[in-house]
């Protein structure tokens, strides 16, 4: 399974102690001492190392550049066909693995920035939520969907739908196919699903409490998966994107037709949105710019508090930019 690089963002936090908006002024607020200290090439060189071998063991990340700045080292890295930028102590023993945040800059216009996005108004908002079923930051996404679905799923047209390849093995290829399955036979109880898979991945419990019709669904799995050629495109490798990702062609058209590039994609009046943080009440406050006239419920306030990426309800990070692609 990939890891996507904004993992290490929780890791590095918790190694470290601090916050990446902190960085430069924790080291000095704190009179971190740097000994030890190494050329920008071999610390930075040092987090590759770190990286490939902890945090990405099917890819390689490689080092573009390195610089000084602000008391640290700013390096780029390369994974596959996408650069990053990070930072790492001069001595080589903390990792930062984001862009810094200016704190100088107005803070509150950056947070704020979700809501000031151009969204096409209608009636009914049409509400899309693109997913890998198996990525922690579409889980995390789902999560977040859920209480802004029951809130206003009489009033917008919503659904989850799917990136058209995968990247978490061949489980992930039947947690598409149960998910589509689930919501195109029994809509209502796909949901009931959804709220318990993401809490820990149980298919065969979160079937049975949602009283999903099991035959039904493998009814539909079975037609879907011949129609799609979904396993016969998985047992042919030739036929994979890039080499190494199985196709998940049961909602191709749509993601040509918006551009869809990783999991979790939102589309909102057939416009990609960004929703940071990813947290009912933000996600909520987005969808509810998409109406001509918003509903009462959009007074209702909702939970503040992004979940973390991956399975479970645990309270996450603030930041809402990791993808898998």
């Amino acid at each position: 399974m990939k890891e996507d690089l904004f993992k290490l963002i929780f890791v590095a936090i918790l190694t470290a102690g601090v916050s990446i908006i902190g960085t430069t002024f924790y080291l000095k607020k704190t009179g971190f001492s740097q000994t030890g200290i190494l050329s920008p090439e071999a610390a930075a060189q040092k987090a590759i190392e770190f990286i490939n071998k902890n945090m990405l063991p099917e890819s390689k990340a490689s080092l573009v550049s390195v610089t000084e700045e602000n008391g640290l080292y700013k390096f780029r890295l390369k994974i596959e066909e996408n650069e990053y930028t990070s930072y790492v102590t001069k001595n080589g023993k903390i990792l930062f693995p984001r862009e810094g945040i200016d704190l100088e800059s107005d803070l509150t216009q950056a947070q704020e920035e979700t809501t000031a996005q151009e969204i096409p108004t209608q009636e009914r908002p049409d509400v899309k939520l693109f997913v890998m079923s198996l990525c922690s930051f579409g889980l995390q996404a789902q999560k977040m969907f859920l209480p802004v679905y029951d809130l206003l799923k009489d009033k917008a047209e919503m659904g989850v739908y799917f990136v058209n390849y995968i990247m978490h093995e061949k489980e992930e290829i039947d947690e598409n196919l149960r998910q589509y399955c689930t919501q195109k036979e029994e809509k209502e109880k796909y949901y009931q699903y959804l709220k318990c898979f993401v809490q820990d991945g149980d298919v065969e419990k979160c079937l049975n409490e949602a009283k999903i019709d099991k035959d039904k669904m493998n009814s539909c799995i079975s037609e879907t998966d011949k129609k799609y050629k979904i396993t016969e495109l998985y047992n042919d490798k030739s036929s994979w994107l890039n080499g190494r990702y199985p196709k998940f062609d049961v909602h191709t058209d749509l993601n040509e037709n918006y551009g869809i590039r990783g999991s979790p994609t939102i589309v909102i009046n057939d416009t990609i949105v960004e929703v940071n943080p990813r947290s009912p009440e933000k996600f909520k406050e987005v969808v509810c710019q998409a109406f001509n006239t918003p509903p009462e419920e959009c007074a209702q306030k909702l939970s503040e508090t992004p979940f973390s990426p991956g399975f479970g309800l645990e309270a996450g990070s603030s930041s809402g930019g990791g993808q898998c692609k």
